[in-house]
């Protein structure tokens, strides 16, 4: 990914944040040099390895796991908030931009297969997607059920080796320039848009 060094985002804090925020992320492969992605919901834990670990499950039926034998890297891309920022905000002149955050994971896959790690797998993810609900839903997989439903699934943990965390917040702008891109963007009735503006501040 291209960075100029202004809107290169160095904060760990920061980059956790903004995958967990947005956890939804894309898996890029690319078998014989043909591109291959697939939406999936990922749990991070940055505490683990030297860089961090992903975790995440997809169907068996989808072919993607299967690239994972070639022992080559994947790429996983986490879009966080972004928005338009139009010229007429600065005070000095300027060009129609976008301003963004987005994060690019590289590592190595390893796929979880046992049934034993995937029923933990599955107990995580469940419990960070549903724990915030009024009456949050359980697995409770048991049985001929357990076994039939796991099989459908193949789980993978990648090692991190390479984070890239691009966050282009107008920081190559004066800073009044800043600030009057973050009060016109937080005058959006979009809340992504409001987004922008907060990650602007520091939040």
């Amino acid at each position: 990914m291209y960075i100029p060094e202004h809107f290169q985002e160095t904060n760990p804090e920061r980059v956790s944040a903004l995958i967990e925020g947005n956890s939804f992320g894309m898996l890029v492969t690319a078998p014989d040099g043909v591109p291959f992605v697939s939406h999936l919901p990922f749990l991070f834990d940055h505490g683990a390895g030297s860089k961090g670990k992903l975790l995440c499950h997809m169907a068996r039926a989808n072919p993607q796991w299967r690239h994972f034998s070639s022992g080559g890297e994947v790429l996983a891309v986490f879009q966080g908030p972004h928005a338009y920022v139009s010229p007429s905000w600065y005070s000095s002149p300027g060009v129609p931009t976008w301003n963004y955050a987005v994060v690019h994971l590289r590592g190595k896959p390893r796929l979880i297969e046992s049934e034993s790690e995937l029923e933990t797998l599955l107990g995580r993810l469940t419990h960070v997607y549903e724990s915030h609900l009024p009456s949050p839903w359980k697995p409770n997989l048991v049985g001929e059920r357990r076994t039939k439903l796991l099989n459908l699934i193949v789980g993978s943990e990648i090692e991190i080796t390479d984070v890239q965390a691009k966050f282009k917040l107008s920081q190559n702008r004066q800073p009044e320039d800043q600030q009057s891109v973050i009060e016109k963007l937080e005058q959006s009735s979009n809340q992504t848009v409001v987004a922008v503006a907060k990650l602007m501040s520091g939040g």
